[in-house]
């Protein structure tokens, strides 16, 4: 018991360098608790780029009425869905793309870290384009430093490596950072109270009553704008759920989650409050899709430093959260690199990619649809992984999950060559529909994109197929039963236990498994 003590008393400090990678963490270190996941989940959305997702049902056209109810429906909603992704990390020790080995396979689990990449690299980018923008615009009216490519490319360098600074220390100055933005941005957004409340007009009737026929299409898109940022929380939250102890309560994880995205209401209604400023006293700005230069005509002067200051910070905290999750995962990926070494190539790339997709390209709108898209994808792959918790009763073997990482073979999830076609079919053919659904107008429509008159059905298709399809697989190709647990599975059969033992690449001994974890 002492021994324990003592190793919980050294911890690392926020300022040392984190030197875990994909492992599971060890108990004495998991330190961190539900209040911290809660600050780095809201520190990680209460930002600009929310704030800008926050403006669409304003720009659909809906009322200030209609665009809070289609706020609040879809940020409810999307974090009902996020809330279970949280219970992966305490359990196992590790992300969620390394745990999704036990319903994808061994090999199956590249598809999560696919997806984190993908929307760590989008979202990373997003955050810095957004931030820097309003940066410098922002500087520009305060002290009048010049607005030209040359002063934005500054901001976005060193948003940048800030941002990638934070990310090489790790989870703790991470969450040191997150505790100072989480106050620090709230408070600035509650200053836009004095700044925009003698303009504001709850009022505001929007431009499309509730009989125009695009009214419910806005209206869903609108929803499914705002619960694709919880959603698209989904791959990372193992990320920093890792480090909370094994034996924390579910409902404790899960509802500092639900209160975190509960939180984000904060920048939305920031977002709705000042487009509906910017469509009455700038419909120029409005009209020509500017919110940022919109919303640096209509705040007063002395709200110019504000603005700068929620860029700066909201960068720092979105960039990291997203930044760090990718350098984690790609040492999974790659297990020769550590995560240190993962996140400055990982990082350096994105910023390469964020100078040329600006400048060179100007992609600024196309990787908008494009996490979208992976947001899209990724819903149906939460669902696999939430039913395959339900159906495991919460069992993991830990021991099983590091196959891939340790650069071995075999295990209670290998499956079929390291592939379970089941999870693997469940979210291909839901993903893959989900995107035929897409209806994001003068950007990407899919095939089916029209079917339901305009509206976005994308996610909800591929929640509902996964949810479907997926137990269907179950019932039909049961999985081993040395797959589950030892009270067996929940819900569904189970098949003859495969007994596959893990061995070695580069040798022919079998190694021995890890004790079974109990739930």
């Amino acid at each position: 018991m002492a021994t324990e003590s003592s190793a919980i008393t050294a911890a690392p400090r926020a300022t040392e360098v984190e030197t875990h990678g994909v492992e599971p963490i060890p108990d004495a270190e998991r330190t961190a608790g539900p209040l911290d996941l809660f600050r780095l989940i809201f520190g990680g959305a209460n930002t600009i780029a929310t704030v800008v997702l926050g403006t669409f049902p304003i720009i659909f056209g809906l009322s200030f009425r209609d665009a809070l109810l289609a706020t609040l429906s879809g940020l409810i909603l999307g974090a009902l869905i996020l809330a279970p992704m949280s219970l992966f990390g305490p359990r196992n020790g590790t992300n969620n793309a390394v745990s999704s080995s036990a319903h994808l396979g061994v090999h199956g689990r590249v598809v999560g870290s696919f997806l984190s990449l993908l929307t760590a690299v989008a979202f990373f980018s997003i955050s810095v384009w957004t931030s820097g923008d309003v940066l410098v615009g922002g500087a520009n009216r305060a002290i009048g430093l010049p607005q030209n490519d040359a002063m934005v490319a500054v901001a976005y360098a060193v948003f940048a490596l800030l941002v990638l600074v934070v990310c090489i220390y790790g989870f703790r100055f991470m969450l040191l950072v997150n505790k100072i933005a989480v106050v620090a941005a709230t408070l600035l957004f509650l200053a836009g109270i004095g700044a925009f409340g003698g303009m504001f007009d709850a009022s505001y009737p929007g431009t499309l009553p509730m009989g125009d026929p695009m009214y419910w299409p806005s209206f869903v898109g609108a929803a499914l704008i705002v619960m694709s940022n919880p959603v698209s929380f989904g791959a990372f939250l193992g990320d920093w759920a890792r480090y909370i102890p094994r034996g924390t309560p579910a409902w404790k994880t899960m509802l500092a989650t639900v209160a975190a995205q509960l939180s984000t209401l904060v920048p939305f209604l920031f977002g709705l409050v000042t487009a509906s400023v910017i469509a009455t006293h700038a419909p120029d700005r409005f009209a020509d899709g500017d919110y940022v230069g919109g919303l640096l005509t209509v705040s007063p002067g002395w709200y110019f430093m504000p603005v700068c200051l929620i860029a700066l910070i909201g960068g720092m905290s979105t960039g990291t959260t997203a930044l760090y999750g990718t350098g984690l995962d790609f040492s999974s990926v790659f297990p020769r690199f550590s995560r240190v070494q993962a996140t400055i190539f990982i990082g350096s790339i994105a910023i390469v990619f964020i100078f040329i997709g600006r400048f060179a390209f100007n992609v600024v709108q196309s990787i908008s649809t494009f996490a979208v898209l992976i947001v899209t994808c990724t819903a149906p792959w939460m669902v696999v992984m939430m039913i395959g918790w339900f159906t495991r009763r919460g069992w993991y073997d830990s021991d099983a999950l590091q196959v891939f990482n340790r650069r071995q073979r075999g295990g209670r999830y290998w499956f079929t060559h390291g592939w379970n076609w089941r999870g693997l079919g469940a979210w291909l053919v839901s993903a893959a529909l989900s995107i035929c659904f897409v209806n994001l107008p003068d950007q990407f429509v899919g095939p089916l994109g029209n079917l339901a008159g305009g509206i976005d059905l994308s996610i909800p298709v591929g929640l509902g197929l996964a949810a479907v399809l997926y137990p269907a697989l179950l019932w039909a190709f049961p999985e081993p039963r040395d797959a589950f647990g030892p009270d067996g599975p929940r819900a569904v059969p189970a098949g003859p236990a495969a007994n596959i033992p893990i061995v070695s690449d580069d040798s022919p001994e079998i190694t021995p498994t890890a004790e079974e974890v109990t739930a």
